[in-house]
């Protein structure tokens, strides 16, 4: 598909640009024309004097000079056929060059929609994989249970509560897709004000208590007042991401540390799992596999919260990076415009 769309680029950019060539061509020769025409004209004037002048020494027998006798000159239709080749010539080498160059230009101007086009099929096949399973086990399940005219109220009920399970799952993963598309939105416009780090911190730590508490983990916080520029939920939405993702990845130690720096910066810390050096690249990549990459264990998620965290700091003109070794734990930073 995309072959035969830089075809039809680069024969339109060549269509272009041999136009303007061709247009400047006709310009130019026209000019030229008209000057050898003036040319021609005094030429034939000259002429006409020197034969006035031949015939009058002769009558009078007196020798006519060599520099009298003719004009040696280039003729004005030779010049003209000289100037119509070096057009051509232009024309073609220009038609070459521009040929080449327009199928590089081509290539330029479509990879980025290429690699669009590859990541919304990639997006698009994750996503309905992420989707796939709850389906097929909601499906099975009340097929099962169609066929079972014994069932009692009991098995009902289990039934039903594995089912809602499934619904849940699909939910947020749907909520996910949504907060994604909305921070990856190019007309997006998120109001910002000034906000202070501590602030939004403490109510994304009150979000996460519950799963921290279950998992026995104790956040432990150094807050300095740190004023930033930014978009109030947008930015407790992505320390609660943070720390989230901090909390699921702690493994055996039992916290994790959350700070705030002067210069816009907090970070999250914990001392768990880590990340492989050659996994770095890909962490904030959309359904990117936190458990294939990052533990052996098995860890609730879509691979889409990273990716959300980086739209969202992008989203306010932010920096987000990360600093890991397997074994040891990660720390998440994140660099804000200062207020």
């Amino acid at each position: 598909m995309f072959k035969k769309a830089r075809i039809k680029l680069t024969l339109r950019y060549l269509a272009i640009i041999m136009a303007i060539s061709i247009s400047f061509s006709v310009a130019i020769y026209i000019s030229v024309d008209r000057e050898l025409g003036r040319i021609d004209n005094l030429q034939k004037v000259r002429q006409e004097r020197v034969d006035t002048i031949s015939t009058f020494l002769t009558q009078n027998g007196i020798p006519v000079p060599p520099e009298v006798q003719s004009l040696d000159s280039e003729t004005v239709e030779q010049a003209r056929v000289r100037i119509i080749s070096i057009l051509g010539i232009i024309n073609l080498s220009i038609l070459a060059i521009s040929g080449l160059g327009g199928y590089f230009l081509a290539g330029l101007t479509l990879d980025p929609i290429s690699e669009m086009v590859e990541d919304q099929k990639e997006f698009v096949g994750n996503a309905s994989h992420e989707l796939r399973t709850p389906l097929t086990s909601l499906k099975t399940e009340i097929e099962v249970a169609l066929r079972d005219k014994k069932m009692g109220i009991g098995e009902a009920r289990k039934l039903l509560k594995s089912n809602l399970e499934d619904v849940n799952h699909m939910q947020r993963l749907s909520n996910y897709l949504l907060e994604l598309n909305k921070y990856e939105n190019s007309d997006l416009e998120l109001e910002t004000a000034s906000i202070d780090l501590s602030e939004s911190i403490i109510s994304a730590i009150g979000k996460v208590r519950p799963l921290a508490i279950e998992r026995r983990i104790k956040i432990n916080t150094s807050l300095p007042k740190v004023e930033v520029k930014g978009n109030e939920s947008a930015l407790t939405e992505l320390v609660t991401i943070l720390i989230d993702n901090a909390i699921k990845y702690s493994g055996k130690s039992k916290r994790i540390v959350v700070r705030t720096k002067a210069g816009g910066i907090f970070e999250v810390e914990d001392f768990g799992v880590g990340i492989a050096e050659t996994e770095l690249p890909h962490i904030f990549d959309r359904f990117y596999r936190a458990e294939e990459s990052r533990s052996k264990e098995k860890v609730d998620g879509y691979g889409l919260g990273l990716s959300i965290a980086k739209s969202i700091v992008d989203k306010m003109n932010g920096k987000i990076k990360v600093a890991s070794r397997v074994g040891e734990g990660s720390t998440f930073s994140v660099q804000l415009p200062v207020a």
